[in-house]
């Protein structure tokens, strides 16, 4: 890909390094409270009292807030960052993806109107979001709840080394799918699907997050499309790549990897063939109409 010099998304939050280090908060037993209130108005009540106040008006901390944290046990929640320095490989990668979000905001500017843009996360080992704490091993993920991507850039190593699916163009596409799925936020399909969850049984709600997830596949396409014929970033061989990784990632695939064996009832992402397809199909037309994975007769 051509992808160097181009504009860099803004909308980048770069979490890398930062770790959350919640220490414990005790919850305040009622069966203390009048001892607790006998003892604050004895004689050593009093001065401990005193020595909080003291306290607080030195560092500026709430006394109340020292004195309930004193007695139960409780501390406040803190979030700790490690310096970060990241090596040319990982900053290499940080550009390309803020670079890629870009590209996905001006295709989807054009082509939705009052388009949102959504957030990208860079994180490491493990993140906080709306939909809950995720680690590394999770993979790639949007969550609908604050409109936000999160991406440990350790995943593209694990295309190449582990999925075999090497290159800039299947990067490029993971983070396409990623955006896809924040447009069918923006249309309401996200929402639509969300509220059959518990109304149907698991292997009908997995048949719903497969459609789901080959509509971001499609979008992904859609994006690639664009993109080509607004800046030409694509190169020979670009779009083998994202192909293979559709390809790598597909349900069927990765049960007979991990497990030996296929259980369709429990895909929730669609098989190998069914993601290429897809993504070959937003691709060649580029017509967000035509990726109706809901109302398809075949998959």
């Amino acid at each position: 890909m051509k992808w160097q010099g181009r504009r860099k998304s803004s909308n980048v939050e770069d979490r890398r390094g930062q770790s959350g280090s919640r220490r414990g908060i005790g919850g305040f037993n009622p069966m203390f409270l009048g001892p607790l209130i006998r003892l604050l108005f004895s004689k050593v009540g009093l001065i401990i009292v005193g020595i909080f106040l003291v306290f607080s008006f030195v560092t500026g901390n709430n006394p109340l807030t020292l004195i309930a944290n004193f007695f139960t046990g409780s501390s406040i929640q803190t979030e700790t960052s490690a310096p970060y320095r990241p090596s040319v490989e990982d900053q290499k990668l940080a550009d390309f993806s803020a670079t890629i979000l870009a590209s996905t905001e001006d295709v989807w500017n054009r082509l939705l109107n009052n388009y949102r843009e959504p957030t990208l996360v860079l994180f490491t080992n493990s993140v906080s979001s709306a939909c809950g704490s995720a680690s590394s091993a999770t993979g790639p993920f949007y969550c609908p709840g604050d409109e936000k991507l999160y991406l440990d850039l350790s995943f593209f190593r694990d295309m190449e080394r582990e999925l075999n699916a090497p290159g800039d163009f299947a990067q490029a596409y993971v983070i396409a799918h990623e955006v896809g799925h924040h447009v069918q936020k923006i249309m309401g399909i996200t929402d639509k699907v969300d509220a059959l969850r518990g109304q149907v049984s698991k292997e009908e709600f997995n048949r719903y997050s497969v459609r789901l997830e080959l509509q971001a596949d499609f979008f992904a396409g859609v994006w690639a499309h664009h993109s080509q014929q607004m800046t030409h970033m694509m190169e020979a061989g670009d779009l083998e790549e994202a192909l293979n990784a559709a390809n790598a990632i597909g349900d069927d695939r990765l049960q007979r990897q991990s497990t030996g064996r296929v259980v369709p009832d429990s895909f929730t992402h669609g098989t190998s063939e069914q993601r290429v397809r897809w993504f070959k199909k937003g691709f060649e037309t580029g017509d967000i109409s035509q990726g109706d994975t809901f109302n398809a007769k075949s998959l």
